[in-house]
């Protein structure tokens, strides 16, 4: 059986990823058996609390000033206001949730003061509560973790080589920087990416080599394809194949064994029987809702209907991984 590693190659990355697809799924998911419950998955609730309006010039997304998308700008919703989807969301079955804000960094102003707020309330509710809002000082994250936050999600998004062909208002160190900061201050790390923004399989076993030769790996590893949106400079990107995000979840879940690994953005133009493929080869997590951020996703009807038909069933909050 494979142990715990963190001394990959990249050559040994590549090599898993270019495996043939059967036996790689079979690979994957004697592993996933071994680290994990394979009926269970985790559904989890990803908010947008301030909405567009972010300086950075991310290819992909819809959020930037730089992009005419159509996304209409909103400041930082109200206490009030996450609270209420958080209890909804809890109602619904999730037992994470993640508040997302378009800002390029964490700024120590009333903004931030009310995050703190709205993440010691999440957390008094028994959800996992965690927040995406961009690059973080090693004080920031401090303040985090003492209001309750249990996890901090920041995408590595692609490979360092062609990070620079996505986003240049950012270096790739500084996406690593603020991971340090987080694993530093006991918060548990979410870090994946996206596929599908015109890089190479090298680019995806180079990213992967990244996040399984961290210190720690990621607690958490969200696997994005690309949703193409209109006015960013990807829109005419062609939809990721299957079998593509089959390779990337089974190999991060080979190099990753306790991680979560979680299909998330491009489910909406998944069918059951493809998103099946993604849970055999080690996924255990999705998100529930309407939306991603501001990206289109599955009904959480539909995701039900899934669950009863695969017979998964959902992961409770907190459960004691094999870490402790």
């Amino acid at each position: 059986m494979d142990t715990i590693r963190h001394n990959w190659t990249l050559q040994e990355i590549g090599e898993i990823y270019h495996t043939p697809i059967f036996d790689l799924i079979y690979r994957a998911a004697t592993i996933h058996r071994a680290f994990q419950d394979p009926h269970e998955v985790q559904v989890c609730t990803l908010l947008s609390i301030k909405t567009g309006g972010c300086p950075e010039d991310c290819a992909y997304c819809s959020q930037s000033v730089k992009y005419n998308t159509g996304v209409e700008v909103h400041k930082l919703l109200s206490l009030q206001e996450v609270t209420q989807k958080a209890a909804e969301a809890q109602a619904k079955g999730s037992t994470r949730f993640c508040m997302g804000a378009a800002w390029r960094e964490v700024r120590d102003n009333k903004d931030f003061d009310q995050v703190i707020e709205m993440v010691k309330v999440v957390a008094n509710m028994g959800m996992e509560v965690c927040c995406t809002l961009g690059m973080l000082t090693a004080s920031q994250a401090q303040r985090l973790k003492e209001a309750g936050l249990y996890a901090y999600n920041h995408n590595l998004d692609t490979g360092g080589e062609y990070y620079s062909e996505i986003i240049s208002t950012r270096n790739y160190q500084d996406r690593l920087d603020t991971l340090e900061n987080v694993r530093q201050s006991g918060i548990s790390v979410c870090c994946g990416g996206i596929i599908g923004l015109g890089e190479t399989d090298n680019d995806r076993i180079s990213m992967l080599h990244t996040l399984a030769t961290l210190p720690e790996h990621p607690e958490s590893v969200p696997v994005n394809a690309l949703v193409a949106i209109k006015g960013t400079p990807l829109a005419h990107q062609k939809r990721v194949e299957v079998w593509d995000m089959v390779r990337m979840i089974a190999t991060a879940r080979i190099t990753m064994p306790h991680a979560m690994v979680r299909l998330s953005a491009g489910r909406l133009e998944m069918s059951v029987a493809e998103q099946a493929l993604c849970f055999m080869a080690g996924a255990n997590s999705i998100f529930a809702g309407d939306k991603l951020l501001t990206t289109p996703n599955t009904a959480v009807d539909q995701d039900q209907e899934m669950f009863q038909v695969l017979q998964l069933k959902p992961r409770a909050a907190y459960q004691a991984s094999p870490l402790g």
